[in-house]
């Protein structure tokens, strides 16, 4: 059973192919895989962030505090 990754594991893995991607060094099947695989990193990179900014704004709003709001 694969382990579940964290946001920043991802982030990592992600900054990693990007690299690879702009270094030139990559050839053009491999590059089109490692831009699949970075567009679902991204992916799993914004679901994870809108959860946490949709967790954010409940525990705001449970704690009773009005004049909060998050700032993109």
């Amino acid at each position: 059973m694969s382990k579940v990754k964290s946001f920043e594991e991802n982030l990592e893995q992600l900054e990693s192919i990007v690299k690879e991607l702009e270094s030139g060094n990559v050839n053009l099947d491999d590059a089109i895989n490692k831009y699949s695989e970075a567009m679902k990193l991204v992916k799993v990179c914004e679901d994870k962030i809108k959860s946490a900014e949709e967790l954010v704004t409940k525990i705001v709003k449970d704690s009773g505090v009005e004049d909060f709001e998050v700032n993109e």
